[in-house]
């Protein structure tokens, strides 16, 4: 079973189509607090990013931002985080929330939401980390993404155990358990010596 004090949660700036995407921002929120989990996010106060911290904030848990000194001065910095962490470069964005959380969750989002997903992951996949990776896919804003991944995985570019690391859930309480009694699988080689 893994500790985790703070999750990562990766999300939109804006707050998508459907009222469902918002909802499931407030109840990731509530599920986080009800366990004791910290929130690390991108620091902003619009979309979902801000909605999942309003709540976290609203309910006494810690919020942890960090965001790019490009964005912090477009004046969408949450102004009332528990902490906030003002990075030179994107790249030093991701990094940090990296090592400050204990997993990682992909909440509706756009590209930015999709690349920080697929970073870690990959991450993972290499051994960088040992850290649970998940989608909460709230109404099926995910399933043909998930189509796909299962595609890549038959036409043998990605690995089973590689794509059993990305942990799939549409209710944030399940996503949470599954998170909460993660344990990390051996890291085998990602390439053996045939394949090269």
């Amino acid at each position: 079973m893994s500790a985790i004090k703070y999750l990562c949660v990766y999300c939109g700036s804006r707050p998508g189509r459907l009222p469902a995407y918002t909802e499931a921002a407030t109840a990731l929120a509530q599920a986080l607090v009800k366990h004791q989990i910290g929130l690390v996010y991108g620091g902003a106060s619009i979309g979902l990013m801000g909605t999942v911290a309003d709540e976290v904030l609203a309910l006494g848990g810690d919020v942890i931002g960090v965001i790019p000194k490009a964005l912090a001065h477009k004046e969408v910095a949450h102004p009332n985080l528990t902490q906030m962490h003002v990075t030179a470069s994107m790249h030093e964005r991701k990094t940090l929330m990296a090592e400050l959380a204990d997993g990682f969750i992909a909440l509706p989002g756009g590209i930015g939401t999709f690349e920080e997903l697929f970073e870690i992951w990959t991450w993972a996949q290499l051994g960088f980390h040992h850290k649970p990776c998940g989608l909460l896919n709230v109404a099926g804003y995910y399933d043909h993404l998930i189509q796909f991944l299962d595609h890549v995985q038959a036409e043998q570019f990605v690995k089973k155990p590689t794509r059993d690391l990305l942990i799939i859930e549409d209710d944030p309480e399940a996503l949470l358990t599954r998170f909460l009694n993660y344990q990390a699988p051996p890291i085998t080689t990602w390439l053996s010596k045939e394949e090269t």
